[in-house]
């Protein structure tokens, strides 16, 4: 630390001041008599101030609401060359500014500051100048340094040999040098812009060189005659950014240039043309908006892409071009708004021109098969919530027919828990609304469309009571109303039913009942908890086959609704008749933190119509009806099949969840979803394995006039994730999706990359297969490089393998 000054200048009092032309000094008893003339107490020329503090005031032109404190070991007063030196760890401070040097000579004649020795003088933004001789008007707005060096606040450097400020604001260097990488000295940076003119203008928020060189470790690679980019600190400037470049046998060379326009704080817009050499001009764009306009906040985006295609252009093999000629494009827009602490909406809504356009200009995988727009808007407190929702659902696949193409206008969801108990226990209701609707073509009936609307309320009690032993009785009560208004739907069997309107009620009563025993080890415990279930059930319909089935297809019977009242994934179906749930549940809580849950068990229907068993009608070939096959969902018979679930974290290493449903009779898998990640050091991995078995799929997927020749085998996908972090800077990725019972890559990843604080460059190679081809849509596999230059932006490349003949089919 260092010691205290032998002077202090500081305050606003005139006790040095510049008066008639005479600079004036304050000898150290000036203090203890504050009515002793300070002309009086003049110092000759060249005389060195006395030891001890000085609280005084160095006034030098500048503004004089502004204090100027200065800080030194010695201070030398010249009236007759009308100088001040101070000498010695010199601190100036002023205007949020601060000079440090050995010297400091105030030059009132000339109106300058010039510090010598280890000069350093840090900006307001954090920026600080470094040289050995730096020279500044009084007001620090204007001046020069030689053998500069100036470091922003994010640690980038301009280096220059001789610097000249001017008009407050303008830094001018000479033979500068601009890098934001670190360097030692004894190297050369990673890169640099070399110049023999760097001018940094802190007003326009920019830095422009002339006659420039792009340096890689000191090696000139590159000369543009002049160049410009923003400075660190702007965060937005209207500009070039780095151009794109792509190369794909469909689509030719093709080099985008976006234009950056920073219209204002609050909006912005990208202008990025894409030209394709065998495919023309495609104009795109991004707006980007925040608004704040009373208590709603948020933002929103709008991109846009259109091009006028000759269907020539395609590839010869493209199965139909009729569709794919003249105007094709896309709009897609996301908005998020809050309304106040509880109310939030907002939208997600993509629309083509075509089913293959994104796909095949690569704004989406070409593994997506389906569009879902929606609009919503939800209201959430600590018991309530209201949902709006809207969506538009459609399929993108050449032979889609009618029925994957619908609208929900909309759906509403209420859901209230009552603050206070009532008769011991817990009181909440659910509505739910739902309005849908097809146009197109029904099978074999000419135009279709159909309509469902449905409102559904339910009000359910429970409350939970414990004996002297430890059981815990949760006893419930369920009431839920519905009613249906329909016009030529397709039911989940996809036959038509009649226009009608349909009301149905059903009541519900139970009990769960838990006998947790606890035990205690070394460093954990151990809890093992038997749970039994009873559901009794009257119902107002024992026939809803011919009710249109929209928002409970996907039965999923598992360990997470082992217990549930109902057990449909939503309000079209309900359960009907009385049923029995039993399992067993095991958790074990170490004292370091980790924790690990394995839940089993089986549901039995004891009397009543079994709904998971009913599929109604099906349509044939030639357009007859006839009775449905049963669905394989683990619940079609009286005793369903044995479900297991699996959460362990024994650390922060490791996680694993999984759901496995066995066949109740040989105790065969039918379905499984696993996934689990480990992380460990520089090590990352992650895995999702999904099974379904070849009864179950063909159940789901075959009516009852199918042959063995139409049979598919099981299903088993793997998706894997793995990360290795080999040095700071160094770090390699591998992702793949599997279809393991194909033995087919359905997408892969690859990628390297080398990132510090100034570079970022990766190089990864990406494939994405499909069973067979559709339309103009082709197998893709794709090298990319991308480089990023801090403050200047990103760079990248990207080419298709098959432009090199290299191209593999999966």
């Amino acid at each position: 630390m260092r010691q205290a000054p032998k002077f202090l200048v500081a305050g606003l009092a005139a006790a040095l001041g510049v008066c008639g032309g005479q600079l004036y000094g304050a000898p150290a008893h000036a203090q203890d008599d504050p009515t002793t003339s300070t002309t009086e107490s003049a110092s000759p020329p060249a005389t060195r101030g006395p030891a001890g503090f000085l609280t005084s005031t160095l006034a030098i032109g500048a503004d004089t609401n502004q204090p100027l404190n200065l800080e030194g070991d010695e201070l030398i007063y010249d009236s007759a060359g009308r100088k001040v030196t101070a000498r010695g760890n010199v601190v100036i401070s002023y205007n949020n500014r601060v000079l440090r040097a050995d010297e400091v000579v105030y030059d009132q004649a000339a109106g300058t500051l010039t510090a010598i020795g280890n000069v350093q003088l840090k900006e307001p933004n954090g920026t600080v100048t470094r040289g050995e001789r730096l020279t500044l008007t009084d007001d620090f707005r204007d001046g020069f340094v030689e053998a500069l060096s100036v470091r922003t606040s994010d640690n980038t450097r301009i280096t220059a040999r001789r610097a000249i400020r001017r008009d407050g604001s303008v830094n001018e260097f000479e033979d500068g040098k601009f890098t934001p990488c670190r360097t030692d000295g004894s190297t050369p940076p990673l890169w640099c812009i070399a110049a023999s003119r760097v001018i940094h203008n802190q007003a326009d928020g920019t830095i422009s060189y002339e006659d420039v060189q792009f340096e890689v470790f000191g090696t000139p690679i590159l000369y543009v005659p002049y160049f410009q980019h923003a400075d660190p600190s702007v965060k937005r400037k209207s500009g070039f950014l780095q151009p794109e470049y792509d190369s794909s046998s469909t689509r030719g060379f093709s080099v985008t240039i976006p234009y950056y326009f920073a219209l204002s704080e609050s909006y912005d817009f990208t202008f990025n043309p894409r030209y394709m050499t065998e495919q023309g001009i495609m104009w795109q764009g991004t707006w980007r908006q925040r608004l704040a306009v009373g208590g709603i906040t948020g933002s929103y985006e709008i991109k846009f892409a259109a091009i006028d295609q000759d269907a020539d252009d395609l590839p010869d093999d493209t199965d139909d071009t009729s569709d794919l000629d003249g105007l094709r494009g896309t709009i897609e827009t996301r908005g998020a708004f809050s309304l106040s602490s509880w109310w939030r909406f907002g939208w997600d809504v993509t629309v083509e021109s075509d089913d293959t356009f994104r796909r095949f200009y690569k704004f989406d995988s070409i593994l997506i098969t389906d569009r879902v727009n929606s609009a919503y808007l939800i209201g959430q407190s600590e018991r309530n919530y209201f949902s709006v929702l809207g969506y538009q659902f459609g399929g993108l696949q050449l032979n889609e027919t009618s029925t994957s193409e619908s609208r929900v206008h909309p759906v509403i969801d209420w859901n209230y828990i009552v603050g206070q108990p009532v008769l011991g226990g817990e009181l909440s209701w659910n509505v739910n609304a739902l309005s849908l609707s097809r146009s197109g073509e029904a099978i074999d009936s000419g135009d279709l469309n159909s309509s469902h609307n449905r409102i559904s309320a339910d009000v359910t009690w429970r409350r939970k009571l414990m004996d002297s032993i430890g059981i815990t009785y949760t006893p419930f009560a369920n009431l839920r109303a519905d009613a249906f208004i329909v016009d030529d739907v397709v039911n989940a069997s996809t036959a038509l039913s009649d226009s009608d309107t349909v009301v149905r009620g059903t009541a519900s009563a139970g009990i769960l009942a838990a006998y947790p025993w606890v035990a205690r080890t070394a460093n954990a415990s151990h809890v093992i908890e038997p749970l039994g279930q009873v559901i009794f059930r009257t119902s107002s319909d024992d026939d809803e086959v011919d009710l249109p089935n929209e928002d409970a297809r996907s039965v999923v019977f598992d360990t997470t609704n082992l217990f549930e009242i109902d057990k449909f994934s939503g309000y079209d179906r309900t359960e009907v008749g009385s049923r029995a749930n039993v399992g067993i549940q095991y958790t074990f809580q170490l004292d370091s933190g980790g924790y690990g849950r394995l839940l089993a068990g089986q549901s039995f229907r004891i009397d009543g119509r079994n709904a998971f068993a009913d599929t109604g009608t099906v349509v044939t070939n030639d357009g007859d009806t006839e009775p449905g096959i049963t669905q394989s969902n683990g619940l079609e018979s009286d005793r369903s099949d044995y479900v297991v679930g699996v959460y362990l974290s024994p650390s922060r290493v490791f996680s694993l969840t999984g759901q496995a449903r066995f066949d109740e009779g040989d105790l065969s898998l039918e379905r499984a979803d696993i996934f689990t990640r480990a992380s460990y050091g520089p090590a990352f991995a992650s895995a999702t394995y999904a099974y379904i078995s070849e009864e179950l799929a063909n159940a789901n997927e075959l009516s009852s006039t199918a042959t063995d020749d139409d049979r598919i085998g099981s299903q088993q996908e793997l998706v894997a994730n793995v990360g290795l972090q080999l040095t700071t800077n160094w770090k390699v990725a591998v992702g793949m999706r599997y279809d393991i019972d194909r033995s087919f890559r359905l997408a892969e990843s690859y990628s390297i990359t080398y990132a510090d604080e100034c570079f970022v460059l990766s190089v990864s190679y990406t494939s994405t297969n499909l069973d067979e081809a559709e339309s103009d849509i082709e197998n893709d596999q794709t090298v990319m490089i991308r480089f990023d230059l801090k403050h200047l932006g990103q760079f990248q490349a990207k080419s298709s393998l098959s432009d090199f003949g290299l191209g593999t089919d999966s």
